[in-house]
């Protein structure tokens, strides 16, 4: 940790998975599933736009049967919220979401343009913001964040059923 109270991902939540090698590439997960992908060039309504196209992604597997569990759409929507905030706080934009539905998992892949590394802090209440990274660890299997020629991106995967 840091004398400012910030810490690596990995120190933060040493519990769940989390990768940041510098330098190192993962080719994209070429799974089966379902996927769906938006880019966001203007950044004013990227947050919600984005939740709602988690929420509109997922209900639309929710009606075609898939092991989704209910409480699995609001994660979703806010993982994917926290993730674009960072996003739009901290880089120039552009931003581009990806979700990927294989069997018992959602990955919600957030690229963007910045190649300074996002890091989370030490945890305290009493400090008001602050705190998406740490929910994103909280709430996902795994956090990945991974350089990409044009910035960074983070990649959290989600329990679905």
């Amino acid at each position: 940790m840091s004398g400012d109270g910030t810490a690596s991902l990995e120190a933060e939540r040493p519990d769940r998975t989390v990768d940041r090698a510098p330098g190192r590439h993962r080719p994209p997960v070429a799974a089966p599933g379902y996927s769906a992908s938006k880019t966001y060039t203007d950044l004013r309504d990227a947050i919600g736009s984005a939740r709602d196209f988690t929420a509109a992604f997922l209900l639309a597997e929710v009606h075609r049967r898939r092991g989704i569990r209910p409480r699995t759409v609001e994660d979703a929507r806010l993982v994917v919220s926290e993730l674009v905030t960072n996003v739009v706080r901290h880089a120039a934009g552009p931003c581009r979401v990806d979700l990927h539905l294989t069997a018992g998992t959602l990955e919600i892949a957030v690229s963007d343009a910045d190649e300074v590394m996002p890091v989370a802090h030490a945890q305290d209440p009493a400090r008001v913001g602050q705190h998406g990274l740490e929910i994103v660890l909280a709430l996902c299997r795994s956090v990945h964040v991974e350089p990409i020629p044009s910035g960074k991106r983070v990649r959290a995967r989600l329990a679905v059923d």
